[in-house]
């Protein structure tokens, strides 16, 4: 059995994940009395931080019926939570810390507890440099990642499986490989390349079908997409999850330049405005400024959109460029972007207005999906109604959410957490097409 521990908790944990006290199995769980006051300043923000405070709020007064929380109360886990409202003097290992900062206040009760404690006491925070401080501070110190997994080890959406070159005969002849009496370990919709065990050069590529419990052929639309057409394995595979109505989420993770936007965005056009399947492409990304928040840009809300929604605008002009469909040139895309606005065939918006909404019969296209926690990524998904399709892009090594990392956002844990069902398909995207300078710029400025 694993020995007993306390964790003490900063406040970046508690607006990260508003649960996160259920989080530490049969451990104790201690909250700073700063760590509440700090919450206590965002309950008013109409944030993701606003919300989450909120919400812990509600948590540790509901948990106040079970008794008293300076004296400790058990929690569903297994473990114990208690607030501790100590006044926290100076540590005489390390007398320079100044105590009128919060962080250090969280520092110097962690640096006492483990010195009084039997059992083993661990700060977490999501703050790097916090962290270091109390590895220096001699204070045992870790990052909050509730599910933790390698970043080798996320699931790419693509295997491979040996036979004997006849079945693959067979596969294209009948456009089907069963599985039934082999052993294999496919998820839903996973794609595979099967290969000749005698020849390397004669294979095939197919997706694991739950239903059929064999590999079928990869759908290739023959006049492409848009007037887009797969230049790669990988974008193939996007192309075969993004138009199977079947299939409702759907995740596509690359480095820039793999094209995963692009082909959402022709699959929804396609899906819209040609098959009318969908009432309306709703093309979403959160806002992640790099200064202030758009309350501060001059203008509508439409105009303080723009720079943000912008890189959505220009995969759209593109696809009205070089669609047969469409007929115009780049000058005339920007009109028939409007023109499908007007309609109503076509809405793009920032995630901030998403909360509390119904999506019923559309297809979602949610960018820049890496820059979201899970919780936010639930709220979102949770949205759909009847008949929507979800679609996630994004770069799980591009982050630029402050508390967020390749392991624990809101995408990687999406990819991990659908990757058993039958409604679900993911793609890792490998191969850069932009631009052979822009495949240059990735590979060689790490």
């Amino acid at each position: 059995m694993e020995k007993k521990k306390v964790f003490i908790i900063d406040t970046n944990v508690i607006l990260f994940d508003p649960h996160a006290i259920f989080k530490f199995a049969e451990h104790d769980v201690v909250l700073p009395l700063v760590v509440i006051e700090e919450v206590d300043k965002f309950k008013r923000d109409q944030s993701e931080n606003g919300r989450n405070a909120r919400s812990f709020s509600r948590v540790i007064d509901e948990l106040r019926a079970k008794g008293a929380l300076s004296k400790g109360v058990p929690l569903k886990s297994g473990g114990r939570l208690s607030i501790d409202i100590g006044t926290i003097d100076k540590i005489p290992e390390i007398p320079h810390l100044d105590l009128s900062k919060p962080d250090n206040q969280m520092l110097a009760l962690a640096k006492k507890m483990s010195k009084t404690s039997k059992d083993e006491v661990v700060f977490v925070s999501k703050d790097i440099n916090l962290r270091i401080k109390a590895d220096a501070c001699g204070v045992r110190a870790e990052d909050y990642e509730p599910s933790k997994f390698e970043v080798e080890d996320i699931y790419t959406g693509t295997s491979s499986l040996n036979v004997k070159g006849g079945l693959i005969d067979d596969f294209y002849a009948k456009r089907k490989l069963p599985m039934e009496g082999t052993e294999h370990n496919f998820h839903p919709n996973q794609f595979i390349f099967v290969k000749d065990e005698g020849n390397p050069n004669h294979t095939a590529i197919g997706r694991f079908d739950l239903g059929q419990n064999s590999i079928v052929p990869v759908f290739k639309p023959s006049e492409g997409l848009w007037g887009v057409y797969p230049r790669n394995a990988e974008q193939a595979f996007a192309i075969d999850l993004l138009l199977n109505d079947e299939i409702k989420l759907v995740s596509l993770v690359g480095k820039a330049g793999t094209g995963k936007t692009l082909l959402a965005i022709a699959a929804g056009l396609s899906k819209t405005v040609d098959e009318g399947l969908y009432s309306r492409l709703l093309v979403s990304r959160p806002v992640m400024p790099m200064g202030h928040d758009i309350g501060y840009l001059p203008g509508t809300i439409e105009e303080k959109l723009n720079p943000y929604m912008q890189p959505i605008f220009d995969n759209i002009d593109f696809l009205f460029g070089v669609s047969s469909v469409a007929k115009t040139n780049r000058r005339g895309a920007g009109k028939g972007t409007q023109e499908l606005i007007n309609q109503g065939l076509l809405n793009i918006e920032p995630l901030t207005y998403i909360r509390g909404r119904s999506i019923p019969n559309q297809f979602m296209i949610v960018d820049e999906a890496q820059n979201l926690t899970p919780h936010e990524l639930k709220t979102i998904i949770t949205r759909a109604g009847e008949g929507t399709k979800i679609v996630l892009t994004g770069d799980t090594m591009q982050i630029d959410h402050p508390y967020l990392d390749s392991m624990n956002n809101g995408l990687a844990s999406v990819v991990e957490c659908f990757k058993n069902e039958a409604i679900a398909g993911h793609v890792t995207m490998v191969k850069g097409e932009r631009s052979k300078l822009s495949e240059l710029a990735t590979q060689l400025m790490q």
